[in-house]
């Protein structure tokens, strides 16, 4: 049983409604008390039965206890009554309960018995470790920064500087571009010289140990593996966007004379495609949109950008554990999944994101599902880019154990017809790799997105 918090010193009976109360019955006279006196004897016992019934339903003995989940706090009354809505058993039951300092939230699990014709709340659960996340993700959902427009921004800045923010009744034009605090600006250089290019992974080198060793490298000093290493040992200096992102934020703030601790009341600015639809990925490919102006960025929307891209790879990690810790559903779960987006530049030095998603399912055949058997495991990629001259373009590779099966999805006619006709190269490449070729084919358009639903400010993990 999970740890329960007390909501008081005692139980707190939690009423079910029974309807409005009847009329009470006047005295009668003579000759109608024998009928009267009866229906109002029915009256009486039909009161608590309807909340016996209800109790009843959910099989629900007496002075038995089960845990119930809130699914709605339907009103909080002055007096400090509270009606609520809980999931019982997979049924809604409606109850009304004097809960006192007691905060009850949707998604909250409590404790429940039941005493005769009511319920008592026990005691309130300590949030489980994927309700803590789950309610995490909720809050940085609004806030998220497309992260290739926010690097073309902080490329530019490199350039340009930025312009201080207007004190009051300062002319737009008595503000100077001022150059990059030097931290800021390393920070920066570094993540750009650490970036892979358009040609850092040549055609065909797929076998070679030395691609190889470069894109473990690139995935060690990134996300949660470069937070890992760095707890380990904060002296540490990695190109991690995640962290020059810190860095080059400590070094405004420094620059404003303000030190980390501002950055908590800054407003993050938000891409409009993710405010649509927050829990797509990969996310829908749309091209980057265009500088409205040349004019050079202010401090103040730079350190609102950051905080925007740093709330976009914070959601991905969240993301990452609330999709491998779901459990239930129609669909199977993986066991693990783990969401990136790995910027890189173009020959232009123009900088791009491709989105990677890795799901580890168990071996489920002949019905059982053994999270112990790695080796048997079917691990399944997904990865979507867009190129200049491609276009849009979608990869789906599942691997179990030798056998391996891909699906390339293009929407421009001209990439779908060149990627068939290197198919049988590619099937000859992952041969030479020792691979049994299942499947491989290529489709004109794209594959439907994944989505993960909110409810109740919580993430639904069966979607």
């Amino acid at each position: 049983m999970p740890n329960t918090k007390s909501p008081d010193t005692k139980p707190i009976a939690m009423k079910l409604p029974t309807g409005s109360q009847p009329p009470q019955p006047t005295v009668p006279s003579s000759s109608s008390q024998p009928s009267n006196t009866a229906a109002s004897q029915k009256a009486v016992a039909d009161l608590p039965a309807s909340a016996r019934q209800q109790l009843d339903a959910l099989q629900l003995a007496n002075r038995q206890t089960t845990l119930a989940r809130v699914a709605e706090v339907i009103n909080r009354q002055a007096g400090e009554r509270t009606e609520l809505l809980l999931d019982v058993r997979g049924k809604s039951l409606a109850v009304d309960a004097a809960i006192g300092k007691t905060s009850l939230e949707p998604g909250d699990w409590v404790k429940i018995m039941r005493a005769g014709n009511e319920l008592q709340l026990m005691g309130k659960l300590a949030p489980a470790q994927a309700t803590v996340v789950a309610k995490a993700l909720a809050q940085h959902l609004p806030w998220q920064q497309n992260l290739e427009s926010g690097l073309s921004r902080m490329l530019t800045s490199l350039n340009q500087g930025l312009k201080p923010d207007p004190s009051p009744g300062q002319l737009p034009s008595a503000r100077v571009a001022q150059p990059l605090p030097e931290a800021a600006r390393q920070s920066i250089q570094q993540v750009l010289a650490n970036l892979p290019t358009a040609t850092s992974l040549k055609p065909g080198s797929g076998g070679q140990e030395q691609p190889l060793q470069q894109v473990k490298q690139w995935i060690a000093e990134s996300g949660v593996f470069a937070e890992s290493r760095l707890a380990q040992n904060p002296s540490a200096t990695m190109p991690d966007l995640k962290l020059a992102i810190g860095r080059v934020i400590t070094a405004l703030l420094a620059q404003q004379g303000q030190g980390p601790e501002q950055f908590t009341r800054i407003t993050p600015l938000a891409s409009p495609e993710l405010v649509q639809a927050p829990l797509q990925f990969p996310q829908a490919m749309t091209a980057s949109p265009a500088p409205a102006t040349s004019e050079p960025t202010t401090v103040g929307q730079m350190l609102r950008l950051l905080a925007g891209m740093l709330n976009r790879i914070t959601v991905n990690q969240l993301h990452s554990q609330v999709l491998a810790a779901r459990g239930g559903g129609d669909a199977p779960a993986p066991l693990t999944t783990v969401l990136l987006e790995l910027p890189w530049v173009t020959p232009q030095n123009e900088p791009k994101v491709a989105q990677l998603r890795i799901d580890q399912h168990p071996d489920e055949r002949n019905g059982k599902r053994d999270p112990q058997k790695a080796a048997t495991s079917e691990w399944r990629l997904a990865l979507a880019m867009d190129l200049d001259d491609a276009g849009p373009l979608h990869f789906d590779v599942a691997l179990r154990q030798q056998s391996v099966s891909a699906r390339v999805w293009a929407e421009k006619q001209s990439t779908l017809r060149q990627v068939n006709e290197e198919l049988p190269l590619l099937r000859q490449s992952l041969t030479d790799l020792g691979l049994d070729v299942t499947d491989l084919e290529c489709r004109r358009g794209s594959p439907e997105g994944s989505v993960t639903r909110l409810e109740h400010r919580l993430v639904d993990t069966r979607a």
